[in-house]
């Protein structure tokens, strides 16, 4: 793609990486074959093609976005189904996120727009602000129906029941049991704290009973994907930076051989850490975190994991975008599940995205819904006893619309080398 920005714009570094980008693009349109969006809607602006094209006119122009500029952008899951499709390695993450962030700059939103997004970015990231949310939301639902339809989706987003904080999720060093093979640490997340204890504590279990001294650092919290996403960009670099000096501070002292994540969201921003802080004081340390950083499958997959028991089960993995797509990790975990015993199955469009993507579920309710009644359609006709899936999101958008249990891949891992059975498998 010809692009024709001046040589004072192409002065500031995100105007450079997305003159590169754009650059690289020769629209050939393969992303409108995989993007849910487009499948969902039809319409060319809401395609990666498209939006490439929007974005590449604002940019240059300097244009003050308009209201349906804005709305193809906002449509956008990142999901980035469309650069694993891409042969010409279009980097369309760093692009959406520089235009959501020229957007959140130059662009004033709509009233209710602008409550509803300041609340989430205030709310989600911080586990104690979203239990108390999720805590109104759930005394507010005899209320939903009468409310416009994001404040209802969000209402009804809300758990029917929320588990009690964990202690595991407290900064604290947790001790390997035998030999110590290596030191890690464990990001705990945000909202997960809240929604599903779970996973965390199946996680440190299944680190400790293979050798890993698991560090939950003190200062770490959320990844900033969350507000990343919605061009609130000082905001998720504040997460970015106390996440990098918690990290690097371990690492300094008793040393770090991985920093652990089990929710792919979080992990594919924390390996972009590096190209996020590159113009920081801290683009140094952040480089570091970038390379350390693993999803919870890539640390497992180096283990001796030893099956304890031969569970019968067939497992539908769900692989979120953000893994798949995002970080490339596609056959890992369903080896690591099969390798203990579950019988894997994939359902047909395993590529598509299930509509939750971070905040989309809540701002996008409708597009949403769709992608979601699509992923379980497919999922259910694999006829599976149990879903897993690796990131949060992921399990709570799916499981809103299924009775099947849906479990973190740790769980059943877990589960086969000798933990508790997991939870949501549990009948009384």
């Amino acid at each position: 793609m010809q692009t024709n920005f001046t040589e004072e714009q192409l002065k500031d570094s995100g105007l450079q990486r997305s003159n590169q980008i754009l650059r690289s693009c020769v629209h050939c349109g393969f992303c409108t074959a995989t993007c849910p969006t487009y499948q969902v809607l039809g319409d060319e602006l809401d395609s990666p093609r498209g939006r490439i094209y929007l974005i590449k006119d604002m940019l240059e122009n300097e244009r003050v976005p308009d209201s349906k500029t804005v709305e193809h952008i906002d449509r956008c899951l990142s999901c980035l189904a469309c650069m694993t499709t891409c042969p010409s390695g279009v980097h369309y993450m760093h692009l959406i996120d520089h235009a959501r962030d020229y957007i959140e700059q130059s662009y004033k939103r709509p009233l209710m727009d602008r409550i509803i997004r300041n609340a989430l970015a205030h709310t989600l990231p911080y586990d104690r602000r979203f239990r108390l949310a999720m805590r109104g939301a759930q005394m507010a639902r005899p209320l939903a129906r009468i409310l416009p339809t994001k404040i209802k989706n969000m209402i009804e987003f809300a758990p029917r029941k929320l588990p009690p904080p964990s202690l595991n999720d407290q900064a604290q060093v947790f001790p390997a049991q035998g030999k110590t093979l290596r030191r890690v640490a464990l990001m705990t997340g945000c909202a997960q704290k809240a929604l599903n204890t779970d996973i965390n504590d199946a996680t440190l279990r299944l680190l400790r009973r293979f050798g890993c001294e698991v560090v939950v650092a003190k200062g770490a919290g959320c990844c900033g994907a969350l507000t990343h996403h919605m061009g609130k960009t000082s905001q998720s670099h504040d997460f970015t930076a106390r996440n990098v000096k918690a990290w690097m501070a371990e690492y300094r002292g008793k040393g770090l051989d991985a920093i652990v994540i089990n929710t792919s969201g979080c992990g594919t921003t924390v390996k972009d850490y590096a190209h996020m802080m590159r113009e920081t004081d801290l683009a140094a340390d952040a480089a570091q975190v970038s390379k350390l950083a693993m999803d919870i499958s890539e640390v497992l997959a180096t283990l001796d994991l030893s099956p304890s028991i031969e569970p019968d089960l067939r497992v539908a993995y769900h692989s979120a975008c953000s893994l798949q797509h995002g970080q490339k990790i596609t056959a890992t975990p369903k080896n690591l599940l099969r390798d203990a015993g579950f019988t894997v199955l994939e359902p047909k469009d395993a590529h598509l995205c299930c509509g939750s993507a971070g905040t989309y579920n809540l701002l996008q309710p409708e597009i949403s819904a769709q992608l979601k009644e699509r992923k379980i359609k497919t999922i259910s006709e694999t006829d599976a006893d149990v879903i897993a899936a690796g990131n949060i999101g992921c399990m709570m958008q799916i499981g809103s619309g299924t009775t099947v249990p849906v479990v973190h891949t740790v769980e059943l891992l877990d589960w086969a080398t000798g933990g508790p059975k997991p939870p949501k498998l549990c009948t009384d």
